[in-house]
């Protein structure tokens, strides 16, 4: 299975075929676990929807001085600590920003043994020309909560080959202002001696490495430069610079150096074996021993052979204490993930790096590599041998739908395996990364007594993927995914990890999909294998997901391209790679090719007329009126012709088609067409405009709120508006930017404020309003143009939710009075206007059940509310608390919010009330 990750629009996806797998009406309360969600200062929470895993994590990194504190560094998709209370993992570089979105790629992580507040991160994304950005620095004293960067005057590749040696960050162990890291590229060694604030390169290090996978592709062709780093601190004191420092370099004839000066001076160990690179090095400072593990390429996909080498500081004599040594028959990998019990240095484990079949291996000895055990060995073929149980109940799509072919298991081991680390407080306990979630156990040392060792699921919190689409088909299926390296999910429940990523057909990544607007249990997506064979390259469901078949594919097809499945689920157009634009009336059992359309179109579907499909290409605009047999190309102009350009037409809203996208150096921007693109109108206020969805509207407005992620008046981040474009409220902020978020977004059509955005390696976010509703909108500008006539989105009808009592009733039995704190905003349009309302329990008990009461100066009438029962009489109004915010403790505060009218004059109540008693 290949590998591929998504890239902003300036990198074609085809650059990214890199090898991973082993063979074969109201608002509501928010859906987010709290050990999943964080609240930003917008109001939104954020969280995850919840899939578990996804992707390559390189290294999982203990702590040496403090029990329970570990990082894990993942590829594209950023950094995690590991929460000792949930044992959930808690990502921390959410705050990397659209700009910046090479730093989700962390290539080394180093937590500090003297001050463990202190984690240094070296991130960056390609050393090539895909990352725009040098490489960078990340220092954090506390824990990875906030961060400081020292930029590098070079690139830094997390997702490069070579990104799973390590860890070329390291801190030295007895004077923690010093720090080394090993670069690419030929940029060599660096030092800093202020806690990471400056760096200069270790002009004395006498090779910047030479080993290049393969010079003819502009992905492989970089030197994989100085790969790690270890101290022995055994020669040096507390508050002082650490004298013996090994460092691990990519070239095979010299792939170990050593410093016994701090520094100073360095020379190329002696006697050293050579013909391959040590992806990792261990020194036992108990035993005066380094190890060091070897393979015959920097990996993390490749690799045949390899040893297991141990020197002796003492002597510098080196031995080969392989498990099985390269110049076996039996030996077909090299070797990663070297680990040495602290408790107990003579027992240390290896992992076969990389061994497609039929399965990785993992090795333990407790006599300093003497002797191996392996955890299976063969038994009368095609059995083996376990010395295992393996659960993968919290996340049991990792068998990829398949059954076991013995000898290969289903689910494996892993593969892509370069860290297994045991807990230096705990032996039974250990954690190792694959490449596609992070497993573990607590009884490791059963093993040496005959027992098994119990492996799970330990990814919970890590969510590793790239979003390719997204949909959330109206009251089915709360959201359908389609991603790279593992295909996509229908989400019933986004709280809950799917038992089984697609089949019939599988597909190894989903491109695109899409669902009958009016019926919306008719569900297709087109996609192809991480390798590019499948049996075919559309799946249809014709009952929102639960089971799929495969389609016939028109002649030539060669990818997935785009798909779109017309209002009432009769038709599909589908515009593969490969081949021209195709129609099907039969869900995919023959297609007709269309005409008009160019090759490569993007499709879409008008969401109410079932003859109406959309497409565009190359900054032309095209529309078909006849069930997708022909288009013709709109004579609108001003579009954009390059750049990640996407567009999705209104739900409920027939020729309503929103486009956003562009090119920084060309046009880049949003426009609007209410005529079924023959013109269209450019979105005041968008400097650049990218992904565009839509969701339930406001309460009373019947036109859908509006996603993006795009650039605003100047301000990048995910917007949301609920006036059809003419104000925005950004509802992210800077602590929540989850770097590159350009490939889709879309609301929830049965929750208002509810919003699914994708992610290049943060997998699903998804944000939720909740009872928020913004008092402070940014862009802090108003609309420029005021509406000339009364908005569209204003109620028809009375609220489908009316209050069950008279809601000019006082309560019969109303709560104590308490002290409290009311403050009151609205944003207003000619003669409407949205309210936020902010309740705050001052007083020192709690609140269970709470009235607010004011009334209107200058004759207001609600249209609308949400998070509360509304009651008007005359002027004065009463809200009433929702079912799951009328209790408040001490200090605790809840939002409201209601549309209203006002006939010109909005002046703001000035006295509040709750349960009787006057707030501030």
């Amino acid at each position: 299975m290949t590998r591929m990750r998504v890239l902003p629009a300036v990198v074609p996806l085809t650059a990214l075929g890199l090898l991973v797998g082993g063979l074969g009406a109201t608002a509501a309360p928010s859906p987010l676990a709290p050990a999943a969600a964080s609240t930003s200062t917008s109001g939104y929470e954020w969280g995850n929807v919840e899939i578990v895993g996804g992707g390559f994590v390189p290294a999982i990194i203990f702590n040496q001085s403090e029990p329970g504190l570990a990082y894990a560094r993942t590829d594209i998709g950023g950094a995690y600590r590991l929460d000792v209370s949930t044992q959930r993992w808690v990502p921390l570089l959410d705050h990397v920003g659209w700009d910046d979105w090479g730093h989700s790629g962390v290539l080394s992580l180093a937590t500090d043994a003297v001050d463990p507040d202190r984690v240094y991160a070296a991130v960056g994304t390609y050393t090539n020309s895909w990352d725009p950005n040098n490489g960078a620095i990340l220092r954090s004293t506390d824990r990875g909560e906030t961060w400081e960067t020292t930029d590098l005057p070079f690139k830094v590749g997390g997702n490069m080959p070579g990104r799973g040696m390590g860890e070329r960050l390291q801190i030295d162990p007895n004077d923690n202002s010093v720090l080394y890291y090993g670069a690419e590229s030929g940029n060599g060694l660096w030092r800093s001696t202020d806690f990471g604030v400056t760096w200069s390169q270790v002009t004395e290090f006498p090779n910047v490495g030479n080993y290049v996978q393969d010079p003819s592709y502009d992905y492989t062709a970089d030197n994989q430069g100085v790969t790690w780093v270890t101290f022995d601190p055994s020669t040096g004191t507390p508050g002082n610079r650490t004298q013996t420092v090994y460092v691990g370099v990519a070239d095979k004839e010299n792939t170990v150096y050593r410093s016994t000066d701090g520094g100073t001076t360095w020379e190329r160990v002696p006697g050293q074996p050579t013909g391959f690179l040590a992806h990792k090095g261990v020194i036992d400072a108990e035993g005066q021993q380094l190890y060091i593990a070897t393979s015959d390429t920097g990996g993390p996909y490749d690799g045949a052979s390899g040893d297991v080498w141990r020197l002796d500081l003492a002597t510098d004599e080196w031995t080969n204490v392989s498990p099985v040594p390269s110049t076996s028959a039996d030996s077909a990998f090299g070797y990663s993930g070297l680990t040495i019990d602290r408790q107990d240095p003579d027992t240390l484990m290896v992992v076969t790096q990389l061994q497609w079949w039929p399965d990785i291996n993992i090795y333990r000895s407790t006599d300093r590599g003497e002797t191996w055990s392996p955890i299976w060995e063969w038994a009368a073929y095609p059995e083996r041998t376990l010395r295992y149980t393996q659960d993968i109940s919290g996340a049991p799509w990792l068998d990829f739908g398949r059954a076991p072919a013995p000898p290969e298991p289903s689910p494996k081991l892993g593969w892509m395996t370069e860290s297994f680390e045991i807990d230096p407080f705990d032996s039974d306990r250990f954690f190792y990364g694959t490449g596609a979630t992070v497993y573990g156990g607590t009884n490791l040392t059963d093993w040496d007594d005959g027992g098994t060792v119990d492996i799970s699921v330990k990814a919970q919190g890590i969510e590793e993927t790239a979003v390719l689409d997204l949909v959330a088909p109206p009251g089915g299926a709360e959201l359908i995914s389609g991603l790279g390296d593992i295909g996509g999910f229908v989400h019933d429940d986004i709280t809950e990890v799917p038992d089984q990523m697609y089949a019939q057909p599988y597909h190894g990544a989903v491109h695109s999909l899409d669902y009958a607007e009016l019926s919306p249990t008719t569900v297709v997506r087109v996609g192809q294998g991480v390798d590019g064979e499948v049996d075919s390259h559309i799946g249809v469901s014709t009952n929102g997901g639960d089971s799929w078949f495969a389609g016939q594919q028109p002649a030539g097809v060669t990818g997935a391209g785009t798909v779109a499945v017309n209002a009432d689920g009769s038709r599909i157009v589908w515009s593969p790679e490969g081949a021209d634009v195709h129609v099907s009336t039969t869900l995919g059992s023959s297609w007709t090719a269309t005409t008009g359309l160019p090759q490569g179109a993007r499709v879409e579907a008008d969401r109410v007329n079932p003859e109406t499909f959309y497409a565009v290409h190359a900054g032309t605009f095209y529309t078909s009126t006849d069930g997708g047999a022909t288009f013709t190309a709109s004579a609108a102009t001003g579009l954009p012709a390059e750049g990640n350009v996407r567009f999705a037409a209104v739900p409920g809203h027939e020729g309503d088609v929103w486009l956003a996208g562009g090119a920084t150096d060309g046009t880049y921007g949003m426009w609007r067409s209410t005529d079924s693109g023959a013109t269209f109108t450019a979105v005041e206020g968008v400097d650049e405009g990218d992904s565009i969805g839509f969701g339930k509207g406001a309460p009373g407005s019947t036109y859908p709120s509006v996603y993006t992620s795009s650039k605003i008046d100047g301000v990048r981040g995910i917007f949301r508006s609920d006036d059809a474009g003419a104000s925005w409220t950004r509802i992210n902020d800077d602590e929540h930017q989850w770097a590159w978020t350009g490939s889709t977004i879309t609301g929830d059509p049965d929750v208002h404020g509810r919003v699914y955005v994708g992610t290049n390696g943060r997998g699903i976010v998804v944000g939720d309003a909740g009872d928020y509703v913004p008092t402070d909108p940014e862009p802090t500008p108003d609309p420029t143009d005021e509406p000339t006539d009364e908005p569209t989105d204003e109620p028809t009808e009375e609220p489908t939710d009316e209050p069950t009592v008279d809601p000019t009733d006082e309560p019969t039995d109303p709560a104590p009075g308490a002290s409290c704190e009311v403050a009151y905003s609205t944003s207003d349009w000619n003669t409407g206007f949205t309210a936020s309302v902010r309740i705050t329990n001052t007083g020192t008990a709690a609140l269970s059940g709470w009235s607010l009461d004011f009334t209107f100066p200058a004759g207001q009438q609600i249209t609308q509310a949400w998070s509360s029962v509304a009651g008007q009489s005359g002027d004065r109004v009463t809200l009433t608390n929702a079912p799951w915010n009328g209790t408040l403790a001490p200090g605790a505060s809840t939002t409201i919010g209601f549309n209203g009218s006002h006939s010109g004059t909005n002046t703001a109540p000035d006295t509040f009330t709750v349960n009787g008693a006057a707030c501030d």
